[in-house]
């Protein structure tokens, strides 16, 4: 049936939106609370530990294009004929991880909107909007996440640079000094407690496995994530270069860090425009998992009808939010200090495990799939 193979070509996503959702929607993740753990963590030398994950996913990404290049067939197809009926495991397992993966994202998205546009307390249900928007992305499919792509280049890129100039005025990168200052243990446990943040090729794998690969589509891809890393290492030299000794105490780092713009005294808070913009990128981000597992579900139930699937992932994933927040501490202690090893296993061992398989060439005629 064709719910067990690639997606239709109608809904396929093209080698220059999975770049550009490398380039211009990965980031968001890591504008909010990564820079602060990272400040946590490694102190002065943050940019080390991002330094290693982004060179970690990029070798995974490189692996799992190479394995995508091999072939004319997708890697859906291929894990279709060489494991048969086996391939509902491949779904099984990555449809969970991606809604526990979703979770942290989720819970902080929440936690951001509260502080940064509620003047007064919100009610339980407040962030519940967002799961009515979360529902209708997840029903239109992977053409969706490439529109989204292509949108986040406007969405991104603008209010991205325009708050680093306002931030500039008060930035002092020899705050970063001297480097490697802090002891690498400490910057082995920021890598391992922002695993969590970090886990992109992942991300980009169910785009990439849709994909009918074509000449230089990896070198598309590889520096659309390059640019990505390359944003998110200049905006963690400017988090630092503020906030330098309470960084770690300052969360929701986007929001903040053009707020000794000295032209705001004046003008108001025109950096809002901004802000509002990038949270726009973080809330496609934050569906990007939900709308992963929306389809591996549909896949294992041979229907391509998902908006009642939606509902209910959604309204389940409402419910875990709402559960978790209560004890949100203890939830996150328990994710990046016993469960990293997940995210290592489903981003990183797992998709490299692609490169095993066999070489499969497609001489008939293309079918309606892609």
């Amino acid at each position: 049936m064709s719910t067990t193979l690639s997606t239709p070509r109608e809904e396929s996503v093209l080698a220059r939106q999975i770049a550009f959702a490398a380039a211009f929607l990965l980031p968001a993740a890591k504008l909010l609370e990564v820079p602060s753990l990272l400040a946590k963590h490694a102190g002065g030398d943050l940019l080390l530990p991002a330094l290693l994950h982004f060179l970690i996913q990029t070798l995974v990404l490189l692996g799992v294009l190479y394995a995508a290049s091999r072939s004319e067939k997708t890697i859906l197809e291929r894990l279709q004929s060489w494991l048969g009926k086996g391939v509902y495991i491949f779904y099984v397992l990555y449809a969970v991880y991606f809604l526990f993966a979703a979770v942290l994202p989720l819970l902080d998205l929440e936690k951001f909107v509260y502080a940064a546009f509620f003047d007064t307390a919100p009610t339980t249900f407040s962030f519940a909007v967002f799961f009515f928007f979360s529902a209708y992305l997840c029903t239109k499919g992977f053409k969706s996440i490439g529109r989204s792509a292509d949108l986040c280049i406007f969405l991104f890129l603008f209010p991205f640079f325009a708050l680093l100039v306002m931030a500039f005025p008060a930035t002092d990168f020899s705050a970063l000094l001297p480097l490697f200052g802090t002891p690498f243990p400490r910057s082995a446990t920021a890598v391992s407690i922002t695993m969590p943040h970090f886990s992109d090729a992942v991300l980009l794998l169910p785009l990439i496995a849709n994909l009918r690969y074509q000449k230089n589509d990896g070198i598309k891809i590889t520096v659309g994530y390059t640019a990505g890393a390359a944003f998110s290492l200049l905006f963690f030299a400017f988090f630092f270069g503020i906030f330098s000794s309470i960084a770690p105490r300052e969360h929701y780092a986007f929001a903040k860090i053009a707020q000794y713009f000295p032209a705001l005294s004046v003008v108001g808070r025109i950096d809002l425009i901004f802000i509002y913009l990038l949270t726009v990128v973080l809330l496609l981000y934050t569906c990007l998992p939900l709308q992963y597992a929306t389809d591996l579900t549909a896949r294992l139930l041979h229907t391509e009808r998902k908006t009642l699937l939606s509902a209910v992932l959604n309204f389940s994933l409402l419910l875990a939010v709402l559960f978790t927040n209560r004890f949100y501490d203890t939830f996150y202690r328990w994710i990046s200090g016993k469960l990293p090893f997940v995210f290592w296993i489903f981003a990183v061992i797992l998709p490299l495990l692609l490169l095993l398989l066999p070489k499969q060439e497609n001489h008939k005629k293309e079918s309606d799939y892609a």
